[in-house]
């Protein structure tokens, strides 16, 4: 998508190659303004898995300890997998009263404790083995994996950069046309995105087809990681 506006000292020409919106720029005489996208695609290098650990009970107690027990076992599936549990993040974590609203005075009935945790993972090998060990000992209901870039600032800037040529050759083609020649950047705007789309697992049905099919995540291949920009641009005519 890119948008050009060139700015003469009597007249204003303005050349659309598709309808976007332009910020607010005063146009000053002799300048060309060009909006343009640009993107950059690469292989993630980052699998991020997301999980509950949740437990209830009687008691809030209670609860808690069967939490802190379904802890102790990611901890261990993570170090069977020769992880270091401590990479392992906690993101947030709640413990609530659970009721019985049945009749019209609500009665406690327990206590539910829940974890959510989010562990990084740089060889793919190991996001099957986790996924379906986390399924068999009914720690978690539900999985998520997303995948990533561990330096997403730099994908961001070359998505910048080629925003950035595309800018700068619409106004060189419009510079051109009118008789003059671009100059200095003298103003720009940016915005990126990425696409970081999670994908669920559903644990208990990773579990009961275990030994009839390999885990969901085998044989596939990631997604690649998109990230787009769009780039503002003012420059000076010559």
């Amino acid at each position: 998508m890119k948008t050009v506006w060139l700015s003469l000292p009597c007249f204003l020409l303005g050349a659309i190659f598709a309808v976007a919106q332009a910020p607010s720029v005063a146009a000053s005489p002799n300048t060309v303004f060009a909006g343009a996208d640009g993107k950059f695609e690469a292989a993630p290098d980052t699998a991020v898995v997301q999980f509950n650990i949740s437990a209830q009970a009687d008691s809030a107690k209670a609860a808690y300890d069967a939490a802190a027990k379904q802890a102790e076992q990611v901890r261990q599936i993570i170090r069977d997998n020769g992880i270091d549990p401590k990479t392992a993040n906690i993101s947030s974590y709640s413990i609530q009263p659970m009721y019985d609203w049945k009749s019209a005075k609500r009665k406690l009935v327990g206590y539910q404790v829940t974890t959510s945790v989010t562990l990084k993972l740089k060889e793919f090998q190991k996001i099957g083995p986790i996924t379906q060990q986390l399924a068999d000992t009914a720690v978690s209901d539900s999985q998520s994996i997303s995948y990533t870039l561990d330096n997403m600032e730099e994908a961001k800037s070359k998505a910048v950069e080629d925003a950035y040529r595309h800018a700068r050759a619409a106004a060189d083609s419009v510079a051109h046309a009118a008789g003059r020649s671009v100059g200095e950047l003298s103003y720009a705007s940016v915005d990126t995105f990425e696409n970081v789309r999670p994908v669920p697992i559903v644990g208990r049905m990773m579990a009961m087809k275990a030994e009839a099919a390999p885990a969901p995540t085998e044989e596939f291949t990631p997604q690649t990681v998109n990230v787009t920009a769009h780039v503002n641009a003012l420059f000076t005519l010559k």
